[in-house]
Parts: structure tokens; sequence; C-alpha cells
């Protein structure tokens, strides 16, 4: 049942909107030092060890970061603590705060302005020997003002993951995968049943958003805010209908805390997730059998959206060559293969593209998605927009489509110059 693509892997980016930090105190300017001779001009370099704060998933996560920073230290001489932190919003301010914070760190896009405006971080990226391979749309995530900062780490898409007995039972065949809006609430309405709804995801832009990307729209187009776009208003209503006529549902409102339980549990027939959803597939719902596929075209062609993390640097690490060096081995192909197979995130790298694939054939649809992905706005504050967006989705069901999203644009124009 398993949907492939032979497009390109192309992409125009995506991230995961999270949490708006409050940002103070600011390092220097990083460039103390001189020409190193090997095109890393400007960075600063010393004997000094290195830190890193993560933000870890968990256990296997923490140990693969851990080894490939040990084979690196070995190698260099370079002594790297890694650091796993509870909350990486309150201790990267704090680090940055108080004048110490780790050389390396786990950034989200919507940290990276408000961080880059008080002079926390060193802008890196066309320092990258291998810059050239990073897929396109996550260099723009990471893309500020024309200054590329900081190497993506991996990252994620959404597409459609389906309970393989569910869908055998309701008649449906590979013949069957929806391909269109009309598709999917076909098959979701032959796969409502009264235990379980045919369609569930997150009462979130995070998950709806894909419905606006594949009816044409988005939040932010251009440097312009383009929230209350007819094509949103399409999307919206789309979602809004569904979830009327009961055959799509909130994951919360089937009693899941989030797709991969509704799909898990048996609550619903179909999820939108990202390929996150592999871990709690193997280790908490191991019995259940399923299938995924690209997202469905909608009325402008296919639609997703990419979350990702980059290896933030700091302005005042005093060893940020000895730093760059280790971001090279981090996002080797080498290393993000071993990464992707001891957690689950996809290389950022288009050179490791055909390994993943091979060593995941049946997840290929997800690295398909990085042909047309969207990221959210990633300008500083727009946290806080997404925030209050996904407050108003919960309520979408009865609420009015053209009015959320004026209250959404309104919010942009505030921040997007």
């Amino acid at each position: 049942m398993t949907r492939h693509t032979t497009r390109a892997l192309l992409g125009t980016g995506a991230v995961l909107l999270t949490s708006t930090l409050v940002l103070t105190g600011c390092g220097g300017s990083g460039f103390s030092g001189g020409d190193s001779g090997d095109g890393s001009e400007g960075l600063t370099s010393s004997d000094d060890a290195l830190t890193i704060l993560i933000g870890s998933s968990g256990d296997a996560e923490t140990a693969a970061v851990q080894s490939a920073v040990d084979a690196w230290s070995e190698e260099s001489g370079t002594k790297v603590s890694v650091q796993v932190a509870s909350d990486l919003a309150q201790e990267l301010s704090q680090g940055f705060a108080a004048g110490k914070p780790a050389d390396l760190f786990y950034l989200a896009p919507e940290q990276m302005a408000g961080f880059a405006k008080n002079g926390s971080l060193q802008a890196y990226g066309d320092e990258l020997a291998n810059k050239d391979d990073f897929y396109p749309s996550l260099v723009e995530n990471f893309t500020l003002d024309g200054t590329f900062y900081c190497a993506p780490k991996d990252f994620s898409t959404l597409a459609l993951v389906i309970n393989s007995q569910m869908w055998a039972d309701a008649g449906l065949t590979d013949a069957d995968l929806p391909t269109t809006w009309d598709d999917l609430a076909t098959v979701a309405q032959k796969l409502t049943t009264p235990e379980h709804v045919g369609l569930a995801f997150g009462a979130e832009y995070q998950r709806i958003g894909t419905f606006m990307a594949q009816a044409g729209g988005g939040l932010v187009d251009d440097g312009a805010a383009i929230a209350d776009d007819q094509a949103n208003v399409d999307a919206l209503d789309y979602v809004k209908t569904h979830l009327n006529d009961g055959t799509f549902a909130y994951a919360k409102d089937v009693g899941a805390g989030w797709g991969g339980e509704a799909l898990g549990k048996g609550l619903a027939a179909m999820v939108i997730e990202g390929n996150w959803i592999t871990g709690a597939m193997e280790n908490d719902f191991s019995s259940v059998d399923y299938t995924v596929a690209e997202l469905p075209e909608g009325p402008s062609g296919p639609g997703t959206l990419q979350f990702t993390n980059c290896w933030g640097m700091a302005a005042d690490s005093p060893n940020q060559q000895a730093a760059l060096d280790l971001v090279e081995h981090l996002t080797s192909a080498d290393s993000q293969l071993a990464f992707s197979k001891a957690f689950g995130p996809m290389p950022s790298i288009a050179s490791a593209a055909d390994q993943w694939t091979a060593d995941n054939p049946t997840l290929a649809p997800f690295l398909a998605g990085a042909e047309y992905a969207q990221f959210p706005p990633n300008q500083d504050g727009a946290a806080d927009v997404v925030a209050d967006f996904n407050a108003q989705l919960e309520s979408l069901k009865t609420g009015d489509p053209a009015q959320i999203l004026g209250t959404v644009q309104s919010n942009l124009d505030a921040i997007v110059e």
C-alpha cells in the first residue's frame, strides 16, 4: 500500500513552531580569530574543550549523539561534554544570559531570529564544507536576511499513516490510496465505524497546515503574511465539513493524546503524522500493522509540512573552529544514517537519501514529501502567533474559518516586516 514517487527531492522547507523564548544577554561578535587558512576565516580557535546542549527524545537519541561525539573527540583530540537539557529553551536562554552558553546546541528555526538579533549566534553556515549537500528547503529554514546561520541536523515531514487491517476490512486496496481531497473524504467515510473514525489529527496548525499547503496557501509567502488568503479559507472549510460529518476528528476528541496513539489504540483508521510515529508503533503498538502514503493533493497540488532543528553555535564560543569541524562530522552521511537508525529522523543531506530509502523502503513517502514541503514562519514572535492560531482551531468545528484566519493575519502583520 505504500505509494512511492520518482520526483526529485527538492523542497520549500518547514519548521515546527513550539515555544517563545525570553532572550536576554548576548555575547561578543565571535570574530576575534584570524585567518585559519582553510576557508574558515573569522572563526575563533583555541584548545578549549567543547560543550553541547541537546534536547533529547530519550535514551536512544542521547546514546547516538554521545557515540558520534566520542568518535570525533577521539580522532580530533578535543574533549566534548554532551549535556541533556530538561527544558532546552529555558537552559539556552539562561546560558546566554549568564555569558556561559554551550558551544553547540539544538536550535529550532523559530528561536533563531531572536538569538540572532541580540548577537548570541555565530553565523557559520557558509563555512561548512558540506553546505551544498543540505536540502535547499532546510538551508532556507535557517537563513535570515540572506545569512545562512547553522547546519540543519535532520528533518521530518508529515504523511498519511494507515491501519492496514482496518483498510482491508473496509474492502480497500492499494488502488484506493487517496490522491485527492475527494478521495480522502471517500475513504475516510468508508473507514469510519462506531468504533473508530476514518481520519484523526492534532487540533493544531502543525497538522491542519498540510491542508492549507495543499490548497495553495500558508502563513507567509515572500515575506508577506497570507493567512487570510482564500486558499486557506477553503482548506479550513474542507476540514470543518468533515469534522462535522464525523469522518475526521481531532485526536483528543477520540480519546488520544496525539495521532500515533489514536492509530495505535485503534481509535482512528488513518492519521496525519511524522516519521517519529515509527518509534511509538514499534515500542508501544507493535501488534498494529500500518502503511505510510503521501498525503493526497489538494486544489493546488501536493503539500505537507516539514520540521527541523539546526546545530546552533554560540558567538561567545572560544573554539568555534573545532565546533565547526564537529558539526561537519555530526551532519555527515554516516552520522546522520546512524541517528536515523537509532531514533528516527531523516538525514538533512541529499547524499544520504538513497541509502536512507534503501534502509527504510516503507517510509519513503516521508522523504518524498521533501519535494513540496513548506515551513511555517520563522520570524521572531511567530511561535506566539501559531499558539493563538492553535487555540482558535480547537473550536473550528463550530467556528468561522474566515474570522479565525483574519485574526491570524492581523497577528502576523504585526511581526512580518
